[in-house]
């Protein structure tokens, strides 16, 4: 009687522990399917109760800010990106998860830090993009690892309705890992904390970097005027570009066209004093800071970061893992590896309310730099610059 009174108890203790768990999330289609079988999972292995809520990817941080505290929000969001945090942090809606998350081994260094705010990280990285160089095998036998080798190569494909290399120089975003290698940047990085009044977007770096994106149009006559993300993925679908910079969201229509294409990083440019490090955008899982599940809902955060569910993940949609090991077990797999690569070595965007001062004035600066040969860009970039600063409270 005993024995069946004690498994009678342990039995309602197990009940009475097992956490309801509510997911908000911006996922469709395969991701969203991938999503409730994690959820599944982590239901059979736990005893816990997930239930799935779709939201509008724009409405998720306004309505966790206004819902939360009310009680009324979600334990975890799946997901949103790091630029959200600082909105969120100020907000005291996110739970900092370093108590969850003892270890970061498997989980790419870039990423994490994309998710580190003010010393605490504010959440999971699940996945991550940041922009290469695709070019077509066809065209480019053997990547080219130095500026030299490839001004060569791009020169020699050139001419005659084809290009050695397209991009959107005027895209601040996209071209930020040649600002980076000539030493501009955003915001400057004091040990892992952003210093918003010390922007480094009219240095003397971000001046060469301006001008060597100038060069590429005028001096080496790579890049016509004109040329945007779009018509540069229209000329490499069609076969008339060898190398080409884009990210992974170009590769379905790349794949599509049946092109044979490779990834490679972009090379460190003449007279840069470090290497190519592009923007990297990162999404993860965050936690409510109202949650009153949080041990259960930051597992089920782990366990979508896992390898295994990283894979899966990957199979439905396409992202790039972040963990390392699903990474090295895609390694067959050319977008995963080219742009893993590019991801490890690029920089978080920054992830502080403030850069949505940056933007704006920075991105018109740097289509003004490239539309003739020969401008100012002292002049140009510092105007930016005083706006930025202006705008930043």
């Amino acid at each position: 009687m005993k024995k069946v009174l004690l498994a009678l108890s342990v039995a309602l203790l197990g009940q009475a522990s097992a956490a309801n768990l509510t997911v908000w999330t911006h996922f469709g289609t395969a991701e969203l399917d991938w999503l409730k079988q994690q959820a599944a999972q982590f239901e059979k292995k736990t005893g816990n109760k997930v239930t799935v809520v779709s939201v509008p990817f724009d409405n998720i941080p306004d309505k966790l800010i206004q819902s939360a505290p009310k009680g009324q929000g979600p334990d975890l969001v799946v997901t949103l990106p790091q630029d959200r945090l600082g909105q969120l942090a100020a907000a005291g809606v996110v739970e900092p998860m370093d108590r969850y998350v003892t270890s970061k081994t498997d989980l790419d260094k870039t990423a994490v830090n994309a998710f580190t705010y003010q010393g605490k990280l504010l959440g999971i990285p699940m996945f991550a993009e940041a922009v290469g160089v695709v070019y077509n095998k066809k065209l480019v036998s053997k990547a080219p690892t130095t500026w030299a080798e490839f001004l060569k190569v791009a020169q020699a494909n050139t001419g005659n309705g084809k290009f050695g290399y397209l991009a959107d120089l005027g895209n601040a975003y996209m071209n930020y890992g040649i600002i980076s290698s000539y030493g501009g940047y955003v915001f400057k990085n004091n040990g892992g904390t952003l210093n918003v009044k010390d922007v480094g977007l009219s240095n003397a770096g971000a001046d060469k970097a301006s001008a060597f994106l100038n060069d590429l149009r005028y001096k080496y006559n790579l890049v016509p005027e004109g040329v945007d993300g779009g018509a540069a993925k229209s000329a490499f679908t069609d076969g008339r570009v060898a190398m080409f910079l884009t990210g992974p969201w170009d590769m379905a229509d790349i794949k599509k066209a049946g092109i044979d294409y490779g990834i490679m990083q972009f090379p460190t440019p003449p007279g840069a004093t470090g290497k190519w490090s592009p923007f990297v955008g990162v999404q993860g899982t965050l936690l409510s800071a109202y949650s009153k599940n949080k041990a259960a809902a930051a597992a089920f955060a782990k366990q979508m970061s896992s390898a295994d569910a990283q894979i899966a993940f990957n199979k439905a949609g396409g992202r790039i893992p972040v963990s390392l090991a699903a990474r090295t077990r895609l390694k067959a797999d050319p977008v995963v590896t080219g742009f893993g690569k590019s991801i490890s070595a690029g920089t978080p965007m920054p992830n502080v309310p403030q850069m949505g001062a940056v933007w704006g004035p920075w991105s018109n600066a740097i289509a003004q730099s490239v539309q003739k040969a020969g401008v100012n860009y002292t002049q140009i970039l510092d105007k930016a610059v005083q706006e930025i600063n202006g705008n930043i409270k």
